[in-house]
């Protein structure tokens, strides 16, 4: 009798354990290794967790490795990382080219480009492989992510995470909550949020959400500024920065964050809002035709040297 006690107590015991970790976010898969993938698995990893890294193919796997590699090693210079920092980061990342291990993953974030109809695919796939409790994420900043929920059969368990460049560096990622998103997903994902060092801001699912809508008009009217012959970049980023207490100008800004995916975001915001503010700059999309997309390419409104300083 005290034995089949202590066994029920032990099957008690193991059953409370599992009901305390049921939710808990132990690891992560990140579709997409571009600026924002590498900054948001550089992010996960530094806070001791897990990461998944997956790109369409070798080539820019290997290429995000180097540049995950490189971006550190800036940091290594300034004094802002240690070598074994960095080793200890690179070791909770595994990096692969193929969909199928998702299946083990807790959470999975996509991270790809601004474009409807491949995130639309992705999470179908995600779908079929991904365990049922799995929560999806996207980073999205522009598209909507309730039509995104209802090409998935987990429609309550999508959620945006929408992170700032440069991720590492940026306190803030809004939360944004679709149509169909459950409170348990929103609550299990603001515990995540907390724990890889990031204050979660709630919105709800609108064009550009709070952090994009806002910035756009800003980087847009910078950009008019500078075509109209009013000043030259540097003088309107310092009178930005020097006057409104701008960490960077509109102009590097948006040279950081790739001027492709401004131009993306002032598409989405004119053609779902039709307001004239978010219609872009004939300079932007010269650049972005030229492919000098900013610090990604070494040219945008400036010219960036190897290390991503500007050439003055």
């Amino acid at each position: 009798m005290q034995e089949q006690n202590l066994r029920l107590e032990d099957l008690l015991g193991k059953t409370k354990l599992s009901d305390d970790n049921k939710g808990v976010i132990n690891n992560v898969a990140i579709i997409g290794a571009g600026i924002m993938g590498q900054g948001i698995a550089h992010t996960i990893a530094a806070a001791g967790i897990d990461v998944l890294v997956i790109e369409k193919d070798a080539e820019h796997l290997e290429k995000a490795k180097q540049d995950l590699s490189e971006t550190i090693d800036r940091e290594i210079k300034r004094w802002a990382l240690t070598r074994s920092e960095k080793k200890s980061i690179f070791s909770r990342i595994k990096w692969e080219i193929s969909l199928t291990k998702v299946a083990e993953y807790d959470l999975i974030i996509e991270a790809v480009d601004e474009d409807f109809n491949l995130k639309q695919l992705i999470f179908s796939e995600l779908d079929s492989l991904a365990k049922k409790e799995t929560i999806f994420v996207s980073n999205t900043s522009t598209l909507s992510l309730t039509k995104l929920a209802e090409t998935t059969s987990r429609p309550d368990k999508i959620i945006g995470m929408h992170f700032l460049h440069p991720v590492p560096k940026v306190p803030l990622v809004e939360l944004v909550k679709c149509l169909h998103t459950s409170n348990e997903t929103v609550e299990q994902v603001k515990s995540f949020a907390a724990k890889i060092g990031k204050t979660p801001v709630e919105v709800y699912e609108y064009p550009g959400f709070v952090t994009t809508r806002a910035i756009v008009p800003l980087l847009n009217e910078a950009m008019y500024i500078l075509l109209e012959g009013v000043a030259t970049a540097n003088d309107i980023d310092t009178a930005m920065k020097l006057g409104y207490n701008f960490q960077y100008g509109p102009l590097e800004m948006a040279d950081m964050m790739g001027l492709d995916e401004v131009l993306a975001w002032m598409e989405t915001l004119w053609k779902t809002l039709g307001e004239p503010r978010y219609r872009a700059c004939p300079i932007l999309r010269k650049l972005v035709r030229e492919r000098k997309l900013g610090k990604k390419t070494g040219e945008g409104f400036y010219k960036y040297d190897e290390n991503g300083q500007i050439i003055n």
